[in-house]
């Protein structure tokens, strides 16, 4: 009898992981696909759009390397979320100096005061949308791997509280 209520025999082992390093730099999940909705317009409808404009200027003027592959990421439907990875130990610290460097830069300049204590959660979500900009200006190999979620989806919720973002009605957007 298992009383767990989940199953974890589907999670990968350090051996698989170890194999595909030596062709890839880089292990993510399945990218999640908005559909209807840019990248950027998923994120200013369930989020403060501040953090995200300041993030393009921080970008343009600290890292303007990364500003094209930024705009693209945005203007896309699709991105690598969750902030769930492997890479290999020199691409970790790549991917930690811009991530840290462009979140710094960020925190200085937004402003928190009146933010939900989910959405103070910011440089998480911005996090999640640079994975992408990193990756292709880099050029690093990835690969990708179906995940799983543990506990449920809320799935109907979800779809509520998009049409709900879409019409204007400002609601409840995490579960």
């Amino acid at each position: 009898f298992d009383s767990k209520p989940y199953k974890l025999n589907n999670a990968i082992d350090i051996e698989k992981v170890k194999k595909i390093l030596t062709k890839y730099d880089v292990i993510l999940p399945k990218k999640r696909n908005y559909y209807i909705e840019t990248n950027y317009s998923h994120y200013v409808h369930a989020h403060h759009q501040e953090p995200l404009d300041k993030t393009r200027e921080i970008i343009q003027a600290s890292y303007p390397q990364y500003l094209v592959k930024y705009d693209e990421v945005m203007k896309r439907s699709k991105a690598h979320m969750f902030n769930m990875f492997i890479m290999k130990r020199d691409v970790f610290e790549s991917y930690c100096s811009f991530i840290f460097g462009v979140l710094g830069k960020l925190e200085k300049q937004v402003d928190l005061t009146g933010y939900s204590v989910q959405e103070k959660r910011v440089y998480g979500y911005i996090s999640e949308l640079l994975m992408d900009v990193w990756l292709e200006t880099n050029a690093f190999k990835y690969t990708e791997l179906k995940w799983g979620q543990l506990g449920g989806k809320n799935n109907v919720r979800k779809a509520v509280s998009l049409v709900e973002r879409k019409i204007g009605i400002k609601t409840k957007t995490h579960f």
